[in-house]
């Protein structure tokens, strides 16, 4: 799905934050105020004790929060060493109403996650 790359936002001068393997990154019900990149490494996206999903290099995760404005929905942890782009909301913003792509991108993220959940359900 290299369509949904979002290499873009991981260039070299980019602010990054690094997480250890086994850190959480952030847990479900908490507020919001910033999406990720991961630059490099390897996520784990995951509701309760269900792991809903293994996120790679170059996807974005965390942006649910951001467009809704409610709690975070599952619990992000590092299952390597990762580095991770963050996107404050003031930011996702500007590169929504800034550059159509990028709002495509995230909305076809969303639907791909909505597909793999709808899969497992019924």
């Amino acid at each position: 799905m290299a369509d949904a790359s979002f290499s873009l936002l991981t260039g070299n001068s980019i602010e990054t934050r690094l997480v250890r393997a086994g850190g959480v990154i952030f847990r479900e019900g908490e507020q919001a105020n910033e999406l990720f990149v991961i630059k490099s490494g390897y996520v784990r996206i995951q509701v309760g004790n269900k792991t809903m999903a293994d996120l790679a290099p170059d996807t974005i995760f965390g942006e649910m929060a951001l467009i809704d404005n409610e709690p975070r929905s599952a619990t992000a942890t590092a299952l390597t060493d990762v580095e991770l782009v963050p996107v404050s909301e003031k930011q996702f913003l500007f590169l929504v109403s800034q550059t159509p792509h990028f709002a495509l991108k995230v909305m076809r993220t969303l639907a791909q996650r909505l597909r793999t959940m709808n899969k497992g359900v019924y």
